[in-house]
């Protein structure tokens, strides 16, 4: 009988499925669209039962589309954004924000209303923030915990699990309470390299209900990722997603983690040894930067090092900006044009940054002289502030060299210095890690956002290293469903899958000569202008201090 294996994603808008056999064909995919509630700026909710409601469309959509019985799937796996899911026992929602909506009991990862809560706890002495690059972001889950302690008390006490959302969909799909290391390890301070918590530091920060339960609301099981869960799909998951009941499910990962399974083991050699040569690079809403080695490193402003959250066995150590694809789409909407652009866009069946990117490619069909497009724009796209290396939540974009002009030319430009941008703030992160003898050799591309080829080869030029793509359309999908391969044991471990399941496609290299001089300097103007905005932080951060003589 044929074995085929199901991936689930759910990211930031959406939740997709795809069928994939045991060598890491795509046989079909099916998406649906994921609500989101933005409320004062940085509140940012979702709906469990609304995510599970797309999971199960998309799954009974994907399987149809395949062809194939439902009798044929042997494994699923599932990944998702890192954001906080309160429920009770019964699976009941909780409300987590002022609005008191039940069915918004979903913290998405890029709600910032912990960031007073993440500056408390980074002004203590706490041993796990080591594993953290030695600060806590509002991002993680323990500042949002406290957070929801002290402005909704009622509904703190009322949640029986907290779960990062790939553990809820697992829970939900088996009933199992196990998390993955994954989840746990890179966002909620649980120390894998030593299997336990830190209750000292719960304690320490305002969260001692947690340690005195015994941590049971967050979780006392913690398994590898592709571990098998529970006895496999329950009867009710199994008639909510059309499937079989007992099909193996895996324990899953974080969305961007997925990317790093899905493509780091990518077939060009005899073994997995050059998976610690590589970069996994993840260019989506957000990016996300994961390097993996036999020991731990320590890199200031860089998260991690987290054992066994990725590839079992080995230390991940991981960087990124919060806004990245989102940043982008951010910065073309702001120009004067966008509205004439996006008209043509939407008649030729694309969005914004899609039209735009092949208008750019057009202009410039030797890719390695597309940055010659940003002409004296130059950009720092920190709308949501810098996740590494600097850790610094509170930094904002900057863009420099703007004129009069308005019209869809310019705008070309802006989107182009705007992806430069994105690629000196990976440039950066590399050498911060290259200090530490972290030194990819090769960074591995996925996401939405690195779909082109403009893009790919902006990002070998911008970071002077080289880029290559996996031979899948869907690596994200790809590293779930090698979950749900290992978890159903078509083969020995998630190694085996990374290796067995995927394979590069093309490399873009560094072009070198007057184009390396040109984003040299072009360079140099980014970490000025980074560094100016520091400043001008400081200078208005004085003004506004109170005078403690008056």
């Amino acid at each position: 009988m044929s074995r085929f294996f199901l991936g689930v994603d759910v990211g930031t808008g959406s939740a997709r499925a795809g069928v994939f056999d045991k060598n890491g064909h795509l046989l079909a995919s099916a998406k649906r669209p994921v609500t989101i509630w933005h409320e004062a700026g940085s509140f940012v909710e979702q709906s469990s039962e609304q995510i599970w409601r797309a999971v199960c469309d998309s799954v009974r959509e994907a399987v149809a589309s395949a062809g194939i019985p439902a009798a044929d799937i042997a494994g699923i796996g599932f990944d998702a954004t890192c954001s906080l899911v309160a429920v009770k026992s019964d699976g009941s929602p909780v409300a987590v924000g002022p609005s008191g909506d039940p069915d918004r009991n979903i913290i998405v990862w890029m709600d910032h209303r912990a960031a007073d809560e993440a500056a408390e706890i980074n002004a203590g002495d706490h041993d796990v923030l080591r594993y953290v690059g030695g600060r806590i972001s509002p991002e993680m889950e323990t500042p949002k915990l406290l957070w929801l302690k002290r402005h909704l008390p009622a509904s703190f006490a009322a949640v029986d699990q907290f779960f990062d959302l790939a553990d809820y969909l697992t829970w939900r799909a088996t009933g199992s309470l196990s998390r993955s290391i994954c989840t746990v390890t890179c966002k909620w301070t649980y120390l894998a390299h030593e299997k336990r918590w830190d209750a000292r530091y719960f304690r320490d920060i305002g969260l001692e209900e947690l340690a005195a339960e015994g941590f049971s609301r967050i979780g006392t099981d913690i398994v590898e990722p592709g571990s098998a869960l529970a006895s496999g799909l329950t009867v009710a998951a199994a008639h909510e997603l059309g499937l079989n009941p007992g099909i193996a499910v895996a324990a899953g990962l974080i969305d961007a983690h997925a990317g790093g399974v899905g493509t780091l083991g990518a077939a060009d050699a005899n073994d997995l040894s050059d998976v610690r040569s590589r970069l996994a690079y993840v260019f989506g809403t957000s990016a996300c930067s994961m390097a993996s080695n036999d020991s731990p490193v320590f890199v200031d402003g860089v998260w991690g090092p987290y054992y066994s959250a990725m590839v079992p066995g080995l230390w991940l150590t991981e960087g990124g900006q919060s806004a990245a694809g989102a940043a982008i789409d951010h910065l073309v909407t702001m120009h004067p044009a966008s509205s004439e652009a996006k008209a043509k866009a939407e008649a030729a069946g694309l969005t914004l940054v899609a039209w735009l990117d092949g208008m750019a490619t057009e202009l410039s069909p030797d890719l390695t002289r597309s940055v010659e497009l940003a002409k004296s724009i130059h950009v720092v796209p920190e709308f949501l502030g810098n996740r590494s290396p600097y850790a610094d939540p509170d930094a904002r974009a900057v863009i420099a060299g703007v004129g009069l002009e308005t019209g869809i030319a310019d705008l070309i430009s802006l989107y182009v210095a705007g992806l430069c941008g994105i690629g000196y703030g990976l440039k950066q992160l590399l050498e911060k890690l290259a200090e530490d003898s972290i030194q990819p050799d090769l960074i591995i591309a996925s996401g939405g956002a690195a779909q082109s080829n403009l893009v790919r080869q902006l990002m070998a030029d911008t970071t002077n290293l080289p880029v290559a793509i996996p031979e899948t359309d869907e690596p994200v999908l790809l590293g779930a469903a090698m979950l749900g391969a290992t978890a159903a044991g078509q083969y020995n471990s998630l190694r085996d899958s990374m290796k067995a399941m995927s394979s590069l496609s093309k490399v873009f290299r560094p072009a070198g000569g007057s184009i390396e001089t040109l984003h040299a300097c072009r360079y140099s103007a980014f970490e000025a202008l980074q560094s100016a905005d520091r400043h001008v932080r400081s200078l208005m951060m004085d003004a506004t201090t109170p005078d403690p003589d008056l």
